[in-house]
């Protein structure tokens, strides 16, 4: 089998407001935990406490990735201020 090789370029990656979609998330993650949670003993009578715990989940993972990508974003920021700044020494 041969190798398969790209015939293009890769395009370059999209940035946006990338720390406010995580934040977003992970609130609409949060906010659908607390919208069940009046109803767990429906979902523990169904075998759908999952549901709940999924999206706790989702909101934990959440909180990780703001983390992530706060620090991200700052490390991005302080790469870009090195390049403009006058090289010392």
């Amino acid at each position: 089998m041969a190798k398969w090789t790209p015939t293009h370029e890769a395009p370059e990656p999209l940035e946006g407001p990338v720390v406010a979609t995580i934040i977003g998330g992970t609130l609409l993650w949060f906010v659908l935990f607390l919208v069940q949670l009046p109803f767990y003993g429906w979902f523990a009578d169904h075998d759908h406490t999952w549901w709940l715990w999924t999206c706790l989940a989702g909101a934990g993972l959440g909180l990780i990735g703001i983390w992530y990508v706060r620090g991200r974003d700052a490390a991005l920021k302080r790469a870009a201020a090195a390049e403009g700044a006058p090289p010392t020494g």
